[in-house]
Parts: structure tokens; C-alpha cells; sequence
């Protein structure tokens, strides 16, 4: 991390060498970017969560259908947050960081539509399918963290709770590939 520009000391020193408007947009762009793999998300599990979904096997320790939205809020707006701290350094790494960062995005968008929508094609398979992403996007996302944080120790920060809920959802995914 590079102190003098994670932390301004005047409300003039932004600690980037973009103008407000270009730092506002960029943030913004981040976090449709994240609104759009959201909605996405949301369109291939909406038909499913009351079909298929509703009366498979779910884990013991499975939250109510109603806590996935609002974490899910939360965590992606983080990630927004934490991706435009990183690129408004333009540190050394941040094009890497930003890579890895997009990679992770797409995983997260590949797997509501491989739980959820190839279930009923697919079966099981599917479900296996989900975790093998699953655990791809856990990977990336750690990834992300270590790129994130020399750069923005506060980027690297905001993305523990959605390792940690990754972690928690492939205990999730794993039960309903192992008894469904």
C-alpha cells in the first residue's frame, strides 16, 4: 500500500489523478458493472428458487430465501467500492488487480445460471458444476484480496466478507450436489 495515496491529507487531495467527475463515473461504472451481474444472477434463479429450488434438500444450516438478496446487495456493492479504490491509484499492479478482478466478476456471473437454470436440464450435474465454479470463484476472489491489498489495504479489506460468504455458499452448494 502506498500511504500517501490511500490517505489525502486535505479534502482537496483526492490521492488520484483524476478530477472528481472522472472518479464519480468510474464508480459508478463499478458499480453497474456489479448491479448488471446482479440482475443477471437474478434472472436465471428467479423461476427457480420457487421451482426446483423450493423443494430440494438444502443444507441443516441453509438462511431463508429472504437473507440471499440483501447480502448479496451488500457484497456487491463492496466489490464495487473496492475495485474503483484500486483503480484510482494507478499503482504499480493495478492493471493485473483490475484483471483479476474481472475474472472473478465473470465467475460470479457463470455461477447463478449453473445452480440454478441447467438444474432442471441437467440434474445433479449441474449442482457439481456450480461448486467446481464455486471454488474457482473462491480462488479468484483471494486472489483479488492479495492484489487489492498492496495497493488499497481498505479494497483488500472489503472483499473479506464476500470470501467469506463464498466459503459459507459452497457449503451450501456442496450439500444440495451431494443429496439432490
Amino acid at each position: 500500500m502506498r500511504p500517501d495515496r490511500e490517505h489525502s491529507t486535505t479534502p482537496a487531495d483526492t490521492g488520484s489523478p483524476y478530477s472528481a467527475w472522472v472518479q464519480a463515473a468510474a464508480l459508478a461504472g463499478f458499480l453497474v458493472a456489479s448491479l448488471l451481474v446482479a440482475a443477471l444472477g437474478g434472472l436465471a434463479s428467479a423461476a427457480n428458487v420457487d421451482g426446483w429450488y423450493a423443494t430440494a434438500d438444502k443444507a441443516p444450516w441453509s438462511p431463508p430465501n429472504g437473507v440471499f438478496g440483501p447480502v448479496w446487495t451488500v457484497l456487491y456493492a463492496a466489490m464495487a467500492v473496492a475495485a474503483w479504490l484500486v483503480w484510482r491509484q494507478r499503482a504499480d499492479g493495478t492493471r493485473q488487480a483490475m484483471v483479476v478482478y474481472a475474472i472473478q466478476l465473470a465467475l460470479n456471473l457463470a455461477w447463478t445460471p449453473a445452480f440454478f437454470a441447467l438444474y432442471p436440464a441437467l440434474g445433479a450435474a449441474a449442482l457439481w458444476l456450480g461448486l467446481a465454479i464455486i471454488v474457482s470463484l473462491i480462488a479468484a476472489v483471494t486472489v483479488t484480496v492479495m492484489s487489492f491489498g498492496p495497493i488499497s489495504r481498505t479494497a483488500g479489506l472489503l472483499l473479506l466478507p464476500y470470501v467469506s460468504w463464498l466459503v459459507f455458499a459452497a457449503s451450501l452448494n456442496w450439500w444440495a450436489a451431494a443429496h439432490n
